[in-house]
């Protein structure tokens, strides 16, 4: 669907990215508000949004289509803080979040599955501000649709509005597969370099130049600590348990160091060398 009036509630490079869009392909009158103000009035100046909007209330009084685009867990409070207006005018919402159970679960307990379908554009960019926004920024990106139980007609309206009003390529995904693969994917490797960087800093040597196998595969856990907090705690379960899979690899192979032989451990490693090379062809 292309609305006649869009509502964004966040305006940082994916707010902004969505609302530019839908400006361009035609959306007449796109409202938007922002917990950082100077993000809205950058917004407006670049023609993003035609109207700033005083609250999240005033967006959805107004706009027929509703896009959180606030962090993963704001956006939950905001879904459930305007879930009863979002019933009486009837209009449809979605969010952006990259961990999709908590917002669809709550959809469903408030009685939104008329209502709601969760979205997450894969073009990273959470928490970036306005100015890293661009009105190209999800052309033809994949954008995964989950749907609340009984919620596909409106999945099919989020899915439509992705194509028409922002040109991206929407997917129909159940949240909990989605956050499975995105712990899989995503949460576990920022973990594991975590744990890999904590492990070095209380265990490691004293004094020695890191080589840079070490600081590369650590180099996620210098991205800001307190998104990725929000984002493995959002989505624990499904990060404790591929922490599960890495745990049983990484058991194997001190087995292996321990009471195997040279042979075996060259297979295991060629094993792993095998799957990731598939990646470098």
């Amino acid at each position: 669907m292309l609305p006649r009036t869009l509502g964004v509630i966040g305006l940082g490079a994916i707010g902004g990215s969505v609302a530019w869009s839908a400006a361009i392909r035609g959306t007449p009158r796109i409202l938007g508000c922002c917990r950082r103000p100077k993000e809205a009035v950058a917004a407006a100046k670049a023609g993003a949004i035609t109207e700033i909007a005083h609250g999240p209330e005033d967006v959805v009084r107004s706009a027929d289509f509703i896009v959180l685009a606030d962090p993963p867990g704001v956006a939950v409070e905001l879904l459930e803080r305007l879930a009863p207006l979002i019933r009486e005018r009837r209009v449809i919402c979605t969010d952006v979040a990259s961990v999709k159970a908590p917002a669809t679960r709550l959809a469903s307990r408030m009685d939104l599955a008329g209502h709601f379908a969760g979205s997450h554009p894969f073009v990273g960019h959470e928490n970036a501000p306005f100015a890293s926004a661009r009105p190209d920024l999800l052309e033809q990106a994949l954008v995964y649709v989950t749907p609340t139980e009984g919620g596909d007609r409106v999945a099919r309206e989020v899915s439509d509005f992705w194509k028409r009003a922002v040109g991206a390529q929407p997917v129909t995904l159940d949240a909990a597969r989605h956050d499975a693969c995105v712990a899989w994917i995503g949460h576990l490797p920022r973990a594991a370099a975590s744990a890999l960087a904590a492990a070095l800093a209380e265990r490691g040597p004293e004094g020695v130049t890191y080589a840079r196998s070490a600081l590369d595969a650590t180099r996620p856990a210098a991205n800001d600590a307190g998104r990725w907090a929000e984002l493995l705690w959002l989505n624990r379960e499904q990060v404790a348990g591929a922490l599960e899979g890495v745990e049983s690899k990484l058991e194997e192979l001190r087995s292996l160091l321990a009471s195997g032989s040279e042979a075996e451990l060259r297979r295991w490693l060629e094993d792993a060398a095998r799957w990731r090379g598939r990646f470098d062809q």
